[in-house]
């Protein structure tokens, strides 16, 4: 078996991940190489800095104009989104990968009588985007909102098109300030990737995508990466240690409570860089801290996120970014940007306990670049936190 130290098991983990020591984004087809790398691009809403599908291409490969990408998510035709790791962008072609979770909620929301209750719902939801086509929530929405569920205080009509989206009737075609708006997904998929690929082929392939993505780690890192139970992601990593596209490694570190390593696989494809030392600012959602059990047992870094935590409880703020410096997990920055006053605000600044001596000044010119590239014109620190930061200076040019 296969011995890995805990450098060397960091450094494939980040060139798997696309990270590189110097950010470069190229010209010609300027988010494949992240987008490839990373299979998947976690959604989601908060936008007190950027949108979090917007910093993983950021922190691999440096500043680009934001809109390129959405162009390239939403028009291009060769994405689509669904449920991957939670709300994800996910290459079209991919979509019958997931086929299966389709059948699994549908199979539940009948079940538990969801699929009758909201029935005549989906019958109008079907109905209207059959009729009108492309339509956004409040667009189904007959007359005003009243008839509002237990869901996130969801309308029926938002309930029963969320429902039949998680089943895959309903596709994304695309999204206009952040809005989804909603059609049959037949009216907007092409014909080869409506189906649903064989159950275990589609695990099997998903965790051959995960590995490759992460390129080590363990049961529960692979199954994390599309949200698969154990049971399924353990007959694929069986599967797939026989056909050898993973092999079993022991990483120095990663052990039980016992002391005995915990059972992990490198894919062979992974590359094994004698030098990988990036800077970076990472989302939170970010497949390198995601799985928090994985950013710890490979950082030795203890993250959550505190949007949720009441105000007088949060450590270190509401939206803290992890920083990277020199490969390891080296802070976090509770970034808010002030687009009417031009700047990017750094609410709070921390240094973990081991972070390298240049963490100051790496995190500063992180930040320059951050602002630039969300056109702000300068950043300023509120002073509080432990990270030392000069309480105001420009972006970078």
């Amino acid at each position: 078996m296969l011995s890995i130290s805990a450098g060397e098991a960091r450094r494939i983990a980040l060139a798997a991940q696309g990270f590189a020591n110097t950010a470069r984004i190229g010209k010609r087809r300027p988010f494949d190489a992240a987008l490839e790398r990373l299979h998947v691009l976690q959604i989601d809403s908060v936008n007190v800095f950027a949108r979090s599908h917007y910093l993983p291409v950021f922190s691999r490969h440096g500043s680009y104009d934001a809109t390129a990408l959405d162009r390239h998510l939403w028009q291009s035709g060769r994405f689509t989104e669904y449920w991957a790791h939670e709300a994800a962008f996910i290459p079209v072609q991919d979509r019958p990968l997931f086929g299966w979770r389709m059948a699994e909620r549908r199979a539940r929301d009948e079940r538990t009588g969801r699929a009758a209750e909201l029935a005549p719902a989906l019958d109008r939801v079907r109905a209207r985007l059959k009729s009108d086509g492309p339509s956004f929530v409040r667009d189904l929405e007959d007359g005003p909102r009243a008839n509002r569920g237990p869901w996130w205080d969801w309308s029926e009509t938002k309930r029963a098109v969320e429902t039949l989206f998680a089943w895959g009737e309903v596709a994304s075609a695309g999204r206009e300030g952040f809005q989804r708006r909603y059609a049959l997904a037949d009216h907007v998929l092409p014909e080869q990737h409506l189906g649903s690929a064989p159950v275990g082929d589609a695990q099997r392939e998903l965790i051959s995508r995960a590995a490759r993505s992460l390129g080590i780690g363990t049961l529960a890192d692979f199954a994390d990466y599309h949200r698969l139970r154990l049971g399924p992601a353990r007959a694929a990593v069986a599967d797939l240690v026989e056909a050898g596209e993973l092999l079993p490694v022991q990483v120095e570190g990663w052990t039980s409570a016992a002391g005995e390593f915990s059972e992990a696989w490198v894919h062979r494809d992974a590359s094994v860089p004698s030098r990988l030392a990036p800077d970076a600012l990472l989302t939170p959602f970010d497949p390198m801290v995601w799985y928090r059990p994985r950013a710890e047992r490979m950082f030795g870094f203890h993250y959550r996120i505190e949007i949720y935590t009441p105000k007088e409880q949060r450590q270190f703020g509401y939206y803290c970014l992890p920083l990277m410096v020199g490969g390891r997990m080296a802070g976090r920055l509770d970034l808010k940007a002030d687009r009417a006053g031009g700047a990017l605000l750094v609410q709070a600044a921390w240094r973990e306990s081991r972070a390298p001596v240049r963490t100051g000044s790496a995190a500063r010119a992180l930040l320059a670049r951050a602002a630039a590239w969300q056109g702000l014109a300068e950043v300023r620190w509120s002073g509080a936190g432990n990270l030392e930061l000069p309480l105001r200076f420009e972006a970078a040019e």
